[in-house]
């Protein structure tokens, strides 16, 4: 592959930068992510020496980068403990069936229920009868 110059603008300033063809685009990219820093510095500090701003910016961005890769460590430790305790339940045996107890009604308790039933029907049905 051969090499071309493409130019960048970071903190208002132009440069000429050379890459592979085809990789303009991540240039491009990486140049925005450092104009970005080196435009905070410039809106907060004003005129600033190249050299400067450039340290500065990359400093900023590299701080930036140090967080993300920390946070990212922090989602891989905490992804590694919940795999761990997903494959120790799925290795697990399941667990034993519970017994449960289900009341029975006695018999004779049932019968009296139904024969209480039916003299509480035969009673409505005699008053039913009266105030006819």
């Amino acid at each position: 592959m051969s090499q071309i110059e493409v130019e960048i603008v970071i903190g208002g300033r132009t440069f000429e930068v050379a890459c592979q063809d085809g990789e303009q685009q991540f240039l491009q990219s990486a140049a925005r992510l450092l104009d970005a820093e080196a435009s905070v510095l410039v809106g907060q500090i004003g005129r600033i020496p190249e050299p400067r701003m450039l340290l500065m910016s990359g400093l900023m961005l590299a701080d930036k980068t140090a967080g993300l890769e920390e946070k990212l460590r922090e989602a891989d430790d905490k992804m590694a403990a919940l795999q761990a305790e997903l494959d120790e339940l799925k290795s697990a045996p399941p667990p034993m069936p519970e017994k449960v107890e289900v009341p029975v009604i006695p018999g004779n308790v049932t019968d009296g229920l139904a024969e209480l039933a039916a003299q509480a029907e035969a009673l409505a049905a005699s008053v039913d009868e009266k105030l006819a």
